[in-house]
């Protein structure tokens, strides 16, 4: 995702506990008033559960 960058994706995801769901991680997005770009991506990802933020990176920049 060309457009986001993982400062974005830190700053949406502040505060959130794992591991976690891909449920609460949209949530905690919105929350912390993330852009629509990084709520639709934390939407469209593929894997459902994440165990830390590392491993949500990884399914944000190597989609």
């Amino acid at each position: 995702m060309a457009d986001l960058s993982p400062t974005d994706l830190q700053k949406a995801l502040k505060g959130m506990d794992y591991p976690t769901d891909k449920k609460h991680l949209v949530e905690r997005a919105r929350s912390n008033h993330a852009d629509d770009k990084v709520v639709s991506t934390l939407d469209s990802l593929k894997k459902d559960r994440f165990e830390g933020p590392n491993e949500v990176q990884k399914a944000v920049f190597n989609q």
